[in-house]
């Protein structure tokens, strides 16, 4: 890691706190955790190093269209299911199609890193409540 990018003990708090939960949380939750171990870290610096641990590439930032964007822990592909009418997120535990990659590389010529898939619709709570009003 170089002198620009070195971990720094908010850094690493604010990765732990990610790499501890799969509840893909907003910017604030992490705040409010990581003055839990750090009582004097502001939220610019936990904004600030959520930008620079994305742009590194050890999280991913979700953002579905709402005023706060969510981060999570696993840089590694996988899948997620966002219902739209409660806005839970959730990892999808299914195998990655790693061939995707491949078919878009052989038809665009681009060079593919990495992929995003989500699914959108209900969430089994939400859906149970729209059962039971029709």
């Amino acid at each position: 890691m170089s002198k620009a990018t070195r971990m720094t003990k908010q850094k690493r708090v604010i990765l732990d706190i990610l790499r501890s939960t799969q509840n893909h949380p907003s910017a604030d939750w992490v705040y409010e955790q990581a003055k839990k171990i750090v009582p004097d870290i502001s939220l610019g610096t936990v904004y600030r190093n959520l930008n620079v641990l994305r742009d590194s590439g050890e999280i991913i930032e979700l953002n579905y269209g709402s005023t706060y964007s969510r981060y999570d822990g696993r840089n590694e592909n996988h899948y997620h299911f966002y219902c739209e009418k409660c806005s839970k997120l959730v990892d999808v535990s299914i195998p990655v199609y790693e061939g995707l990659d491949k078919m878009v590389q052989d038809t665009t010529g681009f060079e593919v890193r990495h992929h995003r898939m989500e699914f959108y619709g209900l969430c089994n709570e939400c859906k149970e409540m729209k059962a039971k009003r029709a």
